[in-house]
């Protein structure tokens, strides 16, 4: 398909240390985007930008997407009009953000995202002369990033090379400074500039990295991964609230179980789950399992057009840590139910220290985990009861999780997949047997403790020969 994409455009295959200040052209014939692949929207906003007078082009993960025959999720245009001039154009634009400002210009439902050329941070010692338009934290992470430059100076400052690829709708040409091409004809994640500076700038950039490769089916390339693991840690300085945003793209994008592979091999996973990465470490096999199936469920659900909710999938990532805690609690003397609500009241704080999970997630994680104390007692009319609560399904699809983990629950998920599908009569008949193997199984226990008692133990029994 590659080849198709740059019939006459060829580079040689070599690393790329520093982007050009003069960019590699890519007439209409040298690559397969077309415009009326573009947003029309897009493509109205950038040129008019132009008629104005402004540098503008589209820009960025949609570049990318389309020469990759895929769809993009969104559109972002880059220009040299400031926010405040590209506000005046828009009757229909809005001003976003300080850290980074951007402007958003809507067309009903469609918006498309313009930024203005960046440039890079100066020194450290000319920083006082940029006043409030950028700033660093003592690290190196970027705090505020709104010192405005030249094309060339934004496509030197933009993350990844495959990023960095500027498309004119009006001449259908593409502007590449960065090598973005070769390193899509190579299938290549590679971060602009050196690795380790850009990862101290903004530690997300790891992640993105990660989810990049795992969307695309890329490798990162072996200078952009190399520091990642020594810099994992930088993670647990990133607003808990930003991170909470770029962990539902991590594992809401289709790849889910590719990027907890790769998270796990670049040591990304322990500064987001902490106490998920230390149950997968004291029990790999129940942890991982449970995680992988949560993770390869979500994928499916996201190919067959399902809707997905956050909240089970951070119940999965984080019911591993669960048990050992119920354990702890009910070893100093706390009775089951209590010890369960407060180890699960303590992990979801603690994990909302790193991760910023709402409480319209946060709590239906909880009457998730709720309802798996609850599912086992079904006498009376406990089960219809249960089939009634709205959270029902989500707690039964978590039991069957559980179970294809490797989890014994007495043919639990089995008993509710038929109570779910059966009459009336045939419940009632259900909820009786279960009366009926509660009360045999009592009478055999109290058989077997008589027994005992009578005959004493067996000459060939396990007791004897001890």
């Amino acid at each position: 398909m590659l080849k198709k994409l740059f019939q006459s455009f060829r580079l040689p295959s070599r690393r790329f240390p520093h982007p050009r200040r003069t960019p590699e052209i890519l007439t209409s014939r040298q690559h397969s985007l077309k415009r009326n692949e573009i947003s029309r929207h897009a493509v109205s906003v950038v040129e008019r930008l132009q008629h104005a007078g402004y540098e503008a082009y589209v820009v960025g993960g949609c570049v990318r997407d389309l020469l990759l025959e895929l769809e993009p999720k969104d559109y972002d245009v880059a220009t040299s009009a400031t926010p405040e001039q590209v506000r005046a154009e828009f009757r229909n634009a809005r001003v976003i953000g300080r850290r980074f400002k951007l402007v958003h210009v809507h067309f009903g439902r469609e918006i498309i995202e313009v930024a203005t050329f960046r440039a890079n941070h100066p020194e450290q010692d000319e920083e006082a002369d940029a006043g409030q338009q950028g700033s660093r934290h003592e690290s190196g992470r970027i705090l505020r990033d709104n010192i405005y430059g030249t094309l060339e100076d934004d496509a030197q400052r933009r993350d990844f090379t495959i990023n960095a690829l500027y498309y004119d709708p009006s001449s259908e040409r593409i502007l590449d400074h960065t090598h973005g091409v070769h390193d899509i004809r190579n299938r290549l994640i590679r971060l602009i500039g050196d690795p380790t500076q850009r990862y101290q700038e903004d530690a997300v950039r790891m992640l993105r990295a990660v989810r990049f490769a795992a969307k695309l089916d890329f490798e990162i390339e072996k200078h952009s991964a190399a520091p990642i693991r020594q810099l994992a840690p930088l993670l647990r300085e990133i607003p808990s609230a930003r991170l909470f945003e770029e962990v539902l793209k991590l594992f809401l994008a289709g790849r889910a179980e590719r990027t907890f592979e790769l998270l796990l091999e670049y040591d990304l996973f322990a500064p987001l789950f902490p106490a998920s990465a230390e149950a997968l470490e004291h029990n790999p096999e129940y942890t991982g399992t449970l995680i992988r199936q949560a993770l390869a469920n979500t994928d499916l659900r996201i190919r067959q057009g399902k809707p997905v909710t956050p909240a089970f999938l951070f119940a999965a990532l984080l019911w591993p840590a669960l048990p050992a805690r119920v354990l702890e609690l009910q070893d100093r003397g706390m009775p089951p139910i209590p010890a369960m609500q407060e180890a699960a009241h303590d992990i979801i704080w603690e994990q909302c220290q790193r991760i910023a999970i709402p409480k319209r997630f946060s709590i239906p994680i909880r009457e998730i985990w709720d309802m798996q104390e609850r599912l086992p007692r079904r006498h009376g009319r406990r089960a219809d009861q249960l089939l009634e609560n709205p959270r029902f399904r989500a707690g039964y699809d978590f039991l069957l999780l559980r179970e294809s983990a490797g989890e014994k629950t007495d043919g639990l998920g089995d008993w509710w997949t038929d109570y779910q599908e059966a009459s009336d009569s045939e419940r009632r008949s259900m909820i009786r047997d279960l009366s009926g193997k509660d009360e045999s199984a009592g009478a055999t226990r109290k058989r077997r403790r008589g027994g005992r008692k009578r005959r004493g133990p067996a000459s060939d029994s396990p007791a004897a020969a001890d």
